[in-house]
């Protein structure tokens, strides 16, 4: 990038990260971390692996699974407790067994003020390249306390309107008419639904699901369609049927194919495997309409602000996405979701062994309360 964007779209993303309330809720946190600090106490990272069960075999375009590991994390101080966690589906590269060895390097003890978040990510994001899902962990856990010792939930330092949720879509794995139509019965309480393809059964899958319901679809491909032609044929078809948008229909090394496809395509083309970081989000523009925003992929909820803060910059869509995940990633997730055009946070209801309660969809929309940091609380067993 010439420097004269770069300092162009800096000052654009500057401009956005404190806005509105964000300036009161600085001074505020300023004058909390002056008290904390006459303290001096530390932090302590505690985590531990988990196994989240899916409620029925999830299939897409690069396989099936029925579990999919994650680690819960924990950072306490002064007896307050913020809740993280990493998903780890098989395609991030990251496993229990890479996650745990990275946070045994995290000596959170070395801090005794937890509002030094920007020095904190940074000293985790040192550790060493990648390992972005166990970073995550540590990310939304910090911002889980902060908020605690704050009293406020992370959409209101951010100084954004709840009212602007979206609703979120409900994912629909590639399986058999019978069992999709099972599917499409379970989001009854779903105004959207998003419905995985790129397995040779595309057209069976929406005429499926066109037989019992006449809600508005997402189509997510995962990289499944290898020509660009059938690909735009099916955006056509797609667009009769239907369908709001459609995620990563190519694999993200086809860039020159898949710009051509979003320059013709009905539809608006969202990258997913093809966008992590904020380092990804300038070169994706005019390739891509937007993108789609994990916690997972990027980092944790300091990225993921950020990236959706510069995607509107520039004008690109933003869609807030999920792995698998509990309700603690999903709720840290929500928690941005004000500004995103679509958003996708369904990875607690695909699970039965959900260990938080934290944000609800209502009516098919994303609705945030009012709990400080990111919204839950543990679910004793």
């Amino acid at each position: 990038m010439k420097k004269r964007e770069f300092i162009k779209f800096g000052s654009l993303l500057a401009g956005a990260v404190i806005t509105g309330n964000s300036v009161s809720c600085i001074n505020e946190s300023m004058e909390k971390s002056n008290r904390i600090n006459k303290k001096a106490k530390s932090m302590t990272l505690k985590y531990k692996p988990y196994e989240l069960q899916l409620k029925h075999v999830f299939t897409l375009a690069s396989g099936s699974r029925t579990t999919t590991p994650v680690v819960l994390t924990e950072i306490e101080y002064d007896s307050i407790i913020g809740y993280g966690e990493a998903s780890m589906p098989p395609y991030l590269g990251e496993s229990h067994e890479t996650v745990l060895k990275f946070l045994s390097r995290v000596r959170m003890e070395q801090f005794n003020d937890p509002f030094l978040m920007e020095d904190i990510l940074s000293y985790i994001d040192n550790i060493s390249p990648g390992n972005y899902a166990a970073k995550a962990s540590v990310d939304i856990a910090l911002h889980d306390l902060v908020g605690k010792l704050i009293g406020k939930p992370w959409f209101r330092l951010w100084g954004l309107d709840p009212a602007k949720t979206p609703y979120t879509s409900f994912t629909i794995g590639i399986d058999t008419p019978e069992v999709v139509k099972q599917k499409v019965a379970e989001a009854e309480p779903y105004k959207v639904l998003k419905v995985k393809l790129g397995l040779g059964n595309d057209k069976e899958m929406i005429e499926t699901i066109r037989t019992v319901s006449d809600k508005p679809i997402c189509v997510d491909v995962n990289q499944g369609w290898k020509d660009r032609n059938y690909a735009l044929d099916m955006a056509l078809w797609l667009k009769d049927k239907d369908v709001v948008f459609i995620e990563q229909p190519m694999p993200k090394n086809l860039t020159d194919d898949i710009a051509w496809l979003t320059q013709n395509s009905p539809l608006p083309v969202i990258a997913d495997e093809a966008v992590q970081t904020i380092n990804d989000v300038l070169n994706l523009k005019g390739i891509y309409s937007g993108i789609n925003i994990k916690l997972m992929k990027c980092g944790g909820m300091d990225a993921a602000y950020k990236m959706a803060q510069m995607a509107r910059a520039i004008g690109m869509k933003v869609m807030i996405g999920c792995m698998t995940e509990t309700s603690c990633a999903i709720s840290a997730a929500a928690q941005l979701s004000p500004l995103a055009h679509w958003a996708d946070l369904d990875g607690n209801l695909l699970i039965s062994n959900d260990c938080y309660d934290g944000m609800i969809i209502s009516d098919g929309k994303v609705t945030l309360n009012e709990r400080p940091g990111i919204g839950i609380v543990e679910i004793k067993k």
